[in-house]
């Protein structure tokens, strides 16, 4: 577990994403079988559980929000989504949320809709589809939560799955390069918190070759 400024960071383990705790908001609380791992970072930090009011996930793939359902169960965590997304997860497409990979079926989920423009805290709902339809990144001025749109080292999220789009991919990655964002926090791999800039612009020329 590692913090940088209001951001707690908990690292992914095996096929699980990142995971990243802004204020009472946990955002993509990664698979299903993560869990115990999670409960006990968070606890490292000197959170309680309960402590955490919500969820969001950059994307409605399950090694991002495989935990969902427990965690809604166990807590009456509220859930949000991009509308693309949650209709994948609304249409129990075991495919297209990668939920099949897992062994696993899409649970009923009561998840409510975040679009472009609305805030997490102090940070705005950037709409960037291509790795899915639905994906988001979360960007407050200086640091961007990416999910898979944009990872640490110029690398980006995969375009071959269900709903996602290689062009698409290509817009949202220029349209992230446009930010200027100076801390990277990715849904898998490593943070940055320097070179961020020039990290995004390989990621760019790298995306333009799709």
């Amino acid at each position: 577990m590692d913090k940088v400024d209001d951001i707690i960071i908990i690292l992914g383990r095996g096929r699980s994403s990142n995971t990243y705790l802004i204020g009472d908001t946990l955002i993509d609380p990664g698979s299903a079988d993560n869990v115990e791992y999670l409960k006990k970072e968070i606890e490292g930090a000197g959170l309680e559980m309960t402590d955490i009011k919500k969820i969001v996930n950059t994307h409605c793939h399950f090694d991002h929000m495989g935990a969902d359902k427990q965690l809604q169960d166990e807590y009456g965590y509220e859930i949000y989504m991009h509308p693309l997304d949650m209709k994948t997860v609304m249409q129990k497409d075991d495919e297209a949320t990668v939920a099949a990979s897992f062994g696993l079926t899409v649970p009923d989920l009561d998840i409510r809709p975040l679009d472009e423009g609305d805030m997490v805290g102090d940070f705005e709902v950037v709409h960037t589809p291509g790795h899915t339809r639905g994906g988001i990144c979360l960007f407050d001025g200086k640091s961007l939560i990416s999910g898979d749109t944009v990872f640490s080292g110029g690398n980006f999220g995969r375009t071959d799955l269900p709903t996602g789009n290689s062009e698409e991919m290509r817009k949202s990655i220029l349209r992230i390069s446009e930010l200027d964002a100076v801390q990277l926090f990715p849904g898998h791999g490593p943070y940055a918190i320097s070179q961020v800039s020039e990290q995004i612009a390989l990621s760019v020329m790298i995306a333009s070759r799709l």
